[in-house]
Parts: structure tokens; C-alpha cells; sequence
């Protein structure tokens, strides 16, 4: 009996370890039995849920009843482009993420220059902490903070007064300013990491050889750190096409992309599906304008 028993106990374990030994040998075979479950995942779920978004934008919407007729039509799509309103608010709408994304080079690459290349190295961890930090808080709170600073009376008006001047109040500036701050860090992190491992040789190596500091920047600084500036840009981009929460908060009469399908999403579906594929395709034309520049191995 004793014999038996722990032969059957050796079974299980022998069986274990030769599949362990198999898949040790089989690392691909491996990397696609963990990689099953998470990409069935995403395809089904997001993958699958941007087809329906995509199948439905071609359907239409009965005028008297508001409810679906899923008839094939592209004339949602053909109001998007010939309704002036539908252009504006899409031209809009890629002007701020634009604007966003460009704010965020201007003030993250000072910030991310003093954190990874001017500050005593005890000091850096601790700066990027600071950094990471507005990400913990909670995104309503931080754009009801700034709707706070920017209202009548508030912060922003009362560090202007003395100069004669007011805050910029609710509309489409607050509404870049907002989104700036929110996706800041996202575009402070890959460009601190650039200047980072930026060898220090290739500075002095250019100073030696009498290059002045702005040529020094456009010659060596710039194309080093153009694929992390550029793969930040994909996350200030993205993050502010798609905002619909922040404008609805401090964009005052402001309308974009995210507003329109909040308000179309229950009055008319399919034209809302065709609003949300604006963005998704908008997001994969700048996604493969930047695998150029190599971004999407700096992420």
C-alpha cells in the first residue's frame, strides 16, 4: 500500500516537472501561453467593442421614434464632414490636444532638463516623487481645484489684480490650461528619462569642440531626445482628444469631440458612433506619424 501510495504521489509531480522542463526549453511556447488570456481579453473586449462602435456608426436613426434602424447609410459620416458644426468641433477638438501637447514640451523639457541634469543626484529621486504625485490625486478633484482658481474671484484673478489684468475665467483657454496640467507628468517622465542617459561626454565633446549651447541643443540634445518627446506626445495627445469631462467642467460653452458623443450617445446613437471613431482614427494616423521617429520604442 505504501508502495502504491507513493507512486501515485510521484505521478502528479513527475508529469509537472516534465512540463516545466518542456516549457523551460519552449521559450516562445511559453510567452504565448502567458500572452492567451490577456490578448483574448483585449480582443474581445476593446477590440470587439471598437468593431460594434464602428458597425453601428453606419446604421441611422428614426426621426420620429429615436430609436435604431439598422439600415446600412453613410450619411452620418457624410454630416460629419459637411455639417459646419461637426467641422469646427473636430477642428477644434485636434487644435487642443495640439495646443496641449505642445505646452507640455515647452514646460516639461526646463523641468525635466534641471531634474536629470542640474539637480544634486540625492535630490532626483525625490523630484520625480514630486512629479508622480498630482497623479495620485483624484482627476475631479483636480479639475474642480482649477475650476476653483479660475472662476470669478478666485486665485487666478487675485495674483492678476495687481497687474491690471484677470483670469482667463471658463472657456477653451481654461480648458488647455487644465488638460496641460493633467497630462504634464506624462510628458515630464520619458523626456527626464532621455536627458538622464544622455552621455555626459557628448556635451563636453561638443563644447570642445566650440559649439555654443543652442547649437550643442539642436545638434546633439534634440535628436537624442526627440523619440521620448515624442513618445510623451502620444499620451498628452491621446488623453486630450478624448477629454470630455475637463471642458464640460471649465470649458464653459466649449464643445468637443468627448461632449458631442455625451450628449448624442441616448438622442442619436449611430451619429455618436461616428463622432467616437473620429478620435480612433485621428489617434492611429499620429500613432503611426510617430513610430517614424521611433516613440514607440521609447514608451
Amino acid at each position: 500500500m505504501t508502495v502504491v501510495a507513493q507512486s501515485a504521489g510521484q505521478g502528479p509531480r513527475a508529469t509537472a516537472r516534465r512540463l516545466a522542463g518542456s516549457l523551460h526549453r519552449r521559450p516562445r511556447l511559453r510567452l504565448a501561453l502567458l500572452l492567451t488570456a490577456p490578448l483574448l481579453w483585449l480582443a474581445v473586449l476593446y477590440l470587439g467593442s471598437l468593431a460594434v462602435l464602428f458597425v453601428s456608426a453606419f446604421w441611422t436613426t428614426d426621426s420620429f421614434t429615436s430609436e435604431v434602424v439598422k439600415v446600412w447609410s453613410a450619411d452620418n459620416f457624410h454630416a460629419l464632414f459637411t455639417t459646419p458644426v461637426y467641422r469646427q468641433v473636430i477642428l477644434r477638438s485636434v487644435g487642443v490636444a495640439l495646443a496641449v501637447t505642445a505646452l507640455c514640451v515647452v514646460i516639461a523639457f526646463p523641468v525635466a532638463f534641471y531634474t536629470a541634469r542640474v539637480a544634486r543626484p540625492r535630490w532626483r529621486p525625490l523630484l520625480v516623487v514630486a512629479i508622480l504625485t498630482p497623479l495620485w490625486a483624484s482627476y475631479l478633484v483636480k479639475v474642480y481645484a482649477w475650476r476653483l482658481i479660475l472662476s470669478q474671484g478666485g486665485l487666478a484673478d487675485w495674483l492678476l489684480e495687481p497687474l491690471g489684468l484677470s483670469g482667463p475665467g471658463f472657456g477653451l483657454p481654461a480648458a488647455v490650461l487644465t488638460l496641460t496640467y493633467l497630462w504634464l507628468p506624462y510628458m515630464i517622465l520619458p523626456v527626464h528619462t532621455a536627458l538622464a542617459q544622455l552621455p555626459a561626454n557628448l556635451l563636453d565633446a561638443s563644447a570642445d569642440l566650440g559649439a555654443r549651447p543652442g547649437r550643442t541643443f539642436r545638434s546633439v540634445v534634440a535628436p537624442m531626445v526627440l523619440p521620448s518627446v515624442a513618445a510623451g506626445s502620444i499620451f498628452t495627445f491621446s488623453l486630450s482628444l478624448g477629454d470630455y469631462i475637463t471642458v464640460q467642467i471649465v470649458g464653459g460653452k466649449t464643445q468637443l469631440i468627448g461632449n458631442l458623443v455625451y450628449s448624442d450617445i441616448e438622442l442619436d446613437l449611430p451619429m455618436a458612433a461616428a463622432l467616437g471613431t473620429v478620435p480612433v482614427v485621428v489617434i492611429v494616423l499620429y500613432l503611426l506619424a510617430m513610430r517614424r521617429t521611433g516613440a514607440l520604442s521609447s514608451i
